[in-house]
């Protein structure tokens, strides 16, 4: 368990970085063509995300062994709100993204689902950095700030 959490952390934010880097990246470049070619390919992503997702909470939960204080409190406060953006908002926006993609259409819709997603993206990516900040200040990688 102490591996497999910060391997599947560092995976998870990492694939994630990479969806939202590629997608701002992709728009930058206003060639539809990559726009749709990143759009269809994030939900591919999700065979990796999900797992890694999965395997970061379920060892996070059992390397806790029942603490809610501290940097361990925190970090478990973060997790629903972390799941509920991806699930209730992250992958139903990929999916429909893939779908206006994959049909051609960049209108209206897909540009105002894009900015959710973005932003929505950047939320999760912000609250599992903190919580990859507080798990390595626990193990003495990272000094604590004065209190």
């Amino acid at each position: 368990m102490k591996r497999l959490h910060p391997i599947a952390g560092t995976v998870a934010i990492l694939t994630i970085a990479t969806f939202w880097l590629s997608t701002a990246w992709s728009e930058l470049s206003g060639s539809e063509q990559l726009i749709a070619l990143v759009k269809m390919t994030i939900p591919w992503g999700f065979l990796l995300l999900i797992p890694a997702l999965a395997a970061t909470g379920a060892s996070g939960f059992a390397l806790a062994k029942g603490r809610r204080a501290g940097l361990v409190g925190a970090k478990l406060k973060r997790m629903p709100f972390i799941a509920g953006n991806g699930i209730l908002v992250l992958i139903p926006c990929a999916l429909f993204l893939a779908s206006k993609a994959r049909a051609g259409e960049f209108d209206a819709a897909f540009y105002i689902v894009q900015a959710c997603e973005l932003v929505a993206g950047a939320v999760n990516l912000t609250l599992l950095a903190l919580n990859m900040r507080d798990g390595l200040k626990m193990k003495g990688r990272l000094r604590r700030a004065p209190t």
